[in-house]
């Protein structure tokens, strides 16, 4: 039709001043006219915008999650068509970065300080919180190491154990396999006599690479790190009563798009379960209704 009336008001060859006031009239017709048909346009391509956006969400995970999670986004994708960018680092740091406005839609984390922190700190979404996992702190060694097992009890001699060397675990003061370690440590009556000895990483995922790389001799970790690293070994258990519960909470950010709970509910889904058993998690969350 825009093109018809601009057509017709340009190839018109009558020269009457009527002719050349009903010409203009066309022409400003068939401007008004296109216009309208452009943003009739752009109306209808505005949703499939972000349509598309909220096809996506960003999550925030805890180091020692990241083959089991990988497992789960990807079902949780194949089932919605929402896909899902996962970052991993220790929850401290994720924690911060959550607070200092990085966009994230979930968080989870593998204790229960760094969601108390976001809660307190106004950047979680409380009501949506749950308890989502459990896990077993041990102590490895490498998988050709002549330590094969060590009695975790109170005053066993871990120093010892490490020789002229280094154990590795978290940053004691914020990572969470740190605080876990040092705390079992501490109950044990063995932290003043190996904290000079202590190898502090960035995430439980580093200290896991330090005895698999042999850069140190033993590291404590999670039951579920060491399953998925092969030339590592679980040479002792520490006694559940020497810390707190390992608990990996996971809630929604205060911003987070629609799809986010949607998410949180395939978590506690029969299919999740399944992934985080096989990978030796605990399952702490009931199955969602």
């Amino acid at each position: 039709m825009c093109l018809l009336l601009w057509r017709v008001a340009t190839q018109w060859k009558v020269k009457s001043a009527e002719a050349e006031h009903l010409r203009a009239s066309l022409i400003v017709l068939g401007v008004v006219a296109l216009a309208f048909v452009v943003w009739q346009y752009v109306q209808q391509a505005s949703p499939i915008a972000v349509d598309s956006q909220d096809k996506t969400i960003t999550v925030f995970a805890a180091a020692s999650m990241t083959n089991a999670l990988d497992d789960v986004d990807a079902a949780f994708t194949k089932q919605t068509g929402i896909k899902v960018v996962t970052s991993y680092d220790a929850s401290s740091v994720l924690m911060k970065q959550i607070e200092g406005g990085a966009p994230a839609d979930a968080f989870v984390s593998a204790n229960l300080k760094w969601m108390d922190y976001g809660v307190e700190k106004k950047v979680i979404n409380e009501s949506t919180r749950i308890n989502l996992l459990g896990n077993v702190l041990v102590l490895i060694a490498a998988k050709d190491s002549k330590i094969d097992h060590v009695d975790i009890e109170p005053g066993f001699d871990l120093a010892k154990l490490a020789g002229d060397d280094r154990i590795a675990t978290g940053d004691v003061e914020a990572v969470p396999v740190g605080l876990y370690a040092k705390a079992a440590l501490d109950k044990l009556g063995v932290w003043p006599a190996v904290e000079s000895k202590m190898a502090m990483t960035v995430n439980v995922r580093a200290a896991l690479a330090h005895c698999a790389r042999r850069k140190a001799p033993l590291s404590i970790v999670y039951a579920t790190d060491a399953k998925i690293e092969p030339d590592v070994k679980v040479v002792g258990v520490f006694p559940n009563n020497s810390h707190d519960p390992i608990i990996y909470p996971v809630a929604a950010t205060v911003n987070a798009k629609p799809g986010t709970i949607q998410y949180l509910a395939f978590l506690r889904s029969a299919a999740a379960k399944s992934i985080f058993e096989g990978y030796g998690f605990s399952v702490l969350a009931k199955p969602a209704s």
